[in-house]
């Protein structure tokens, strides 16, 4: 049986959105079996509990060392658990990449930067016999698919989670409705679109920001068609991407158009005022807006999803109960209700 254990490098940043990669891992995954998190911040402490206070018996060790003396067996694998701006290494990662390296442990990078184009550090990963896995290298165009119409035969129902903006728990919420389905008897599969849902196990999907853009379209319906074909999923959930007018990288109308989705669960942080947090970036739009932006695509939203990570559980339930009264459609609160009250609904949209 191959040895698929793993430690997540979260490089003092397991609070906040930077680790968003590690907070999916920590969740879970199919591909993975978590061992440990390295974070100085949290050292001691277990993920779990750091992230949303639900203890999953994940230790978190102050730096890679510390982990392999500790850890019963040593991974087979070390995690880069953080995203960052521009997909950029942070420097002082290199030296947990390179002692988990030097130990015979590889690495899985979902960064835009490259570990396979420093010859160091692939010189280390010949030497150690540890691989270096790059999840965002580009594929070949070989590889790639081209638009069909194809996704026009596909009779699932097809739902976009869509965000206000990046970082807001469009891959939790999808993962989360998903297996809610599949609680429930029914067929259900999550496109995957970005490193994460790849490294937590997702079959279906693509990495969307590693895709030549002339065949952006056609990779969203081949995995959708693909998925359909091998599974017959009643349900089909796609993973959504930035948001449909994040200014550094605006996304989601593809999936509306190009992947046929014509139901859509918006998902937002309700205490955040401007894009990325940054008022240069600009506000955000009005939820209002959005929902209408999604319509004037075709498509209609049937719940609203809430990012609660900086409210508290009684500001949580009075904007969940705001929404509710304001736009009529279900509100969820995924990480603190979970999602699956929902799926009765969902099965009669």
């Amino acid at each position: 049986m191959k040895d698929n254990t793993a430690i997540v490098l979260s490089n003092g940043m397991l609070d906040n959105n930077h680790a968003k990669t590690a907070h999916g891992l920590i969740r879970g995954s199919d591909r993975y079996s978590i061992s440990a998190v390295i974070d100085h911040n949290y050292a001691g402490q277990d993920a779990g509990e750091v992230l949303d206070g639900i203890h999953r018996n994940i230790p978190i060790y102050a730096n890679v060392e510390e982990a392999l003396l500790k850890l019963p067996k040593k991974p087979a694998y070390c995690i880069i658990g953080v995203a960052t701006s521009g997909g950029v290494l942070p420097p002082e990662m290199l030296e947990s990449v390179t002692s988990a390296l030097d130990a015979g442990v590889s690495i899985v990078n979902g960064l835009h930067e490259q570990l396979a184009g420093k010859e160091n550090i692939r010189n280390l990963a010949n030497e150690k016999g540890a691989k270096l896995i790059d999840i965002r290298k580009p594929r070949s165009r070989e590889e790639l698919h081209f638009w069909t119409g194809a996704i026009f035969n596909v009779p699932s129902t097809i739902v976009a989670v869509l965000g206000m903006d990046c970082a807001t728990g469009k891959r939790t919420t999808a993962r989360l409705l998903t297996e809610a389905c599949r609680e429930e008897g029914l067929r259900a599969e999550m496109i995957y679109t970005g490193q994460t849902g790849w490294m937590q196990g997702a079959k279906y999907g693509f990495i969307f920001d590693s895709t030549l853009n002339d065949f952006i379209s056609g990779e969203i319906e081949h995995a959708i068609v693909s998925c359909y074909n091998e599974t017959k999923s009643d349900f089909i959930f796609i993973e959504g991407q930035s948001s449909l007018r994040n200014p550094a990288g605006p996304c989601g109308s593809e999936f509306l158009i190009s992947g046929n989705a014509k139901k859509v669960v918006l998902v937002l942080n309700p205490k955040q005022e401007f894009f990325d947090d940054d008022p240069a970036w600009g506000r955000l739009p009005s939820v209002e807006s959005e929902i209408g932006l999604a319509e004037a695509y075709g498509s209609s939203v049937v719940a609203l999803s809430l990012n609660t990570h900086t409210c508290t559980l009684e500001e949580a339930k009075k904007f969940q109960k705001q929404y509710e009264s304001e736009f009529k459609l279900p509100v969820l609160l995924p990480v603190i209700d979970g999602v699956r009250h929902f799926i009765p609904q969902l099965k009669t949209i």
